[in-house]
């Protein structure tokens, strides 16, 4: 399991964990629907790493990437609903929107760096 040394799939990981707490603040009618968004996209950035980085294969690393870049777009976007719908605080989401920032740079480097791989291959 080489993808758990990842720093990018532990901070990954780390968002999974911060929204997971996150949306048991959620009211209990958003159960179902925000709140499970929420934490499937969440989920979906890490595994998606981790799914890329076991494949083997560079171009399908990118891929899983890409995948993941694209979780992390529904992510920020939910986050901010639920901060528009008043279900939780900016104040208690500065962590959250943080590892968001970082994750974001580290898949696009990662994407850049692999693709220059590819190139001098």
């Amino acid at each position: 399991m080489e993808f758990k040394n990842l720093i990018i799939w532990q901070k990954a990981v780390e968002l999974a964990e911060s929204l997971y707490s996150l949306t048991h603040k959620f009211p209990s009618f958003e159960t179902f629907s925000l709140g499970n968004q929420l934490r499937r996209a969440s989920v979906s950035i890490p595994s998606n790493i981790a799914e890329g980085s076991a494949r083997g294969h560079t171009k399908e690393y990118i891929q899983f990437l890409y995948q993941s870049r694209g979780s992390l777009a529904e992510v920020i976007t939910q986050v901010e609903l639920a901060k528009k719908f008043g279900y939780i605080e900016a104040s208690e989401t500065s962590k959250i929107d943080a590892l968001c920032v970082e994750l974001s740079k580290m898949i696009n480097s990662t994407i850049t760096s692999l693709k220059s791989k590819l190139v001098t291959s």
